[in-house]
This record gives structure tokens, sequence and C-alpha cells, in this order.
């Protein structure tokens, strides 16, 4: 059994990729899965090197031949999505690939074929294999994207014979967040202390619940903002809901990741205090869960 681990967050910009990047030096057994399809980035600091690409398919979008087309408008009648004009044209923003024009078309000027909506790579790194992807600006299906980053990840870490698999997910609660962390072993939930931070933890951790799935919550850069980081801490107590890390804010962190470091294998103090330590115990014990 495949332990899979999901780093995600309320929003944006609470330090997520950079925890993921932080705890990954610590395994030896490991594949890696960039799950932020829409941004990720987790491939900057740990290999641009890709070994096999994967192009994913959408749903299908319509092609006509204006040869074949007689301009009887059926197509851009039907479509309860106004995704043909009335000049025939169409509109790749609105489609839903329903197939209803094609259906109608009287001379069957109207085909559906697939339509690529973003890429998966297979890559080496230092520390195992990393499965990430790409979806193409604009484009719908996050969610089955992401799914398909997971199960990639999955058959890889069986043929490898890797214990576990540390997910870097997507901030917010949409679909893409649901197929990150549906089924996973742990949650952990990175936070920030300001009220935007606050308001999309409770959000964050409500799903968490509502997938039945274990979530702690760390809070990153804690001593900015100590009254907010009480409210946090007294959230998760009233709500049985763990804080099990505090990370005050680090200018090294910070350097080192802009100079395309690793912090944690960096000579970072913090990363030899107890707290991280412990919490890096807590963290390869997922390794033995069955």
């Amino acid at each position: 059994m495949v332990n899979e681990i999901a780093i995600i967050s309320g929003k944006g910009g609470t330090g997520k990729t950079t925890l993921a990047l932080c705890i990954i030096p610590y395994f030896d057994s490991l594949v890696i899965a960039d799950c932020d399809v829409d941004a990720p980035d987790l491939n900057i600091l740990l290999s641009k090197e890709i070994v096999e690409t994967t192009d994913f398919i959408g749903f299908q979008r319509p092609v006509i031949n204006y040869d074949d087309c007689i301009n009887c408008s059926l197509c851009h009648q039907k479509c309860n999505f106004g995704a043909i004009t009335e000049d025939i044209v169409v509109k790749k923003g609105v489609c839903e690939g329903c197939n209803v024009c094609e259906y109608v078309c009287p001379t069957n000027a109207i085909s559906m074929v697939d339509n690529k909506i973003g890429a998966i790579y297979k890559r080496n790194t230092p520390f195992g294999t990393m499965i990430d992807a790409r979806l193409i600006p604009g484009e719908e299906s996050s969610g089955k994207l992401v799914s398909e980053v997971r199960k990639l990840s999955n058959e890889s870490a069986l043929q490898e014979s890797k214990k576990t698999i540390i997910i870097d997910g997507s901030p917010g609660i949409a679909c893409n967040v649901i197929s990150t962390i549906s089924g996973v072993s742990k949650a952990l939930i990175v936070t920030e202390p300001t009220e935007s931070g606050i308001h999309d933890l409770k959000r964050v951790l409500t799903l968490s619940k509502l997938f039945s799935v274990q979530a702690k919550v760390i809070i990153n850069k804690y001593d900015l903002n100590m009254g907010k980081t009480n409210d946090i801490i007294d959230y998760c107590e009233l709500n049985e809901s763990e804080v099990i890390l505090k990370m005050p804010f680090n200018k090294e962190i910070v350097n080192s990741i802009s100079d395309l470091k690793i912090p944690s294998i960096n000579n970072i103090d913090f990363f030899e205090s107890k707290e991280w330590l412990d919490f890096i115990s807590y963290i390869k014990k997922s390794e033995t869960l069955n």
C-alpha cells in the first residue's frame, strides 16, 4: 500500500510548495507528484529533465468542414451553450463538448475531435521520480488532470517499490483540490496568520472533513502576527484539528529558494530545531501506515 501525503492550502502564497520542497529530502523511498496543474513549479528546483511526455486529452470539440456545410444553422439553434455563432463558428471557450451539433447536422459537416488540454511529464530528480502536469491556460478539467497525475504517480511507486508519494496540491477548494485529497493517507494544510489565511483555512478544513481526510495544520510565518496565529490555534482546538507545526518567517529560507536551493539541506538553523525534527518524525511514520 503506497502512502500518499498531500500538501494543500486554502489560498495561494502560504508556502505550500516551499514546505513540500523542505520535506522531500527526508524520504528515502519516494515518488513526487506536483498536482498544482495550473501553475506547477516543483520542477524549477528539482528537475528540468523530462524523461517522458504524454498529451492529456479533454472532452472532444467540434470541427466544421465548411465545404459540406449548407448554413442551415441547426447547430447554432440547438447548442444550449451558445458555442456556435450565427456565422457557424465554434467558440472554443464556451463549448462543453456535448456532441449535439454533430448529431443535428444534416450533411455530416461537423465532426468531434480529440482536444489536447495539457501535458503530463515524468522526470528524474535526485530524490526519485516526479510526475507533474501543466493545464493549457483557459482549459477546464483540471480535476481530471490531477487524477491522472496521481494515477501515474501510484503506478510509478508500485513499479519502483516506493513507499510514499508526496503531493504538492493546488490552493483553494475546487475540483482539483478534491481530486488531490481524495483517498490520501494524510493532508497537511499550510496557512498563514492573516485574515484571508484564516478564512480559507476554515474552508479547506471543512472540505477535508467532508472527504474523511486526516488533516493537520501548519502555520507558516506564524511570528509575523501572533494575534492571528492564536486565532488559528483556537479555531483548530474548537474544531478538533491539530496544529502540528509553526514555522517562523526566515529570510534564509526565502534566499535559499531564490538561489534555487532546497532550504532544508542548506544549513539553516530552523531545520535543526526540535519542532521541525518532531514534525519530520511524525511525517515519516506515514511510511509504515497500511
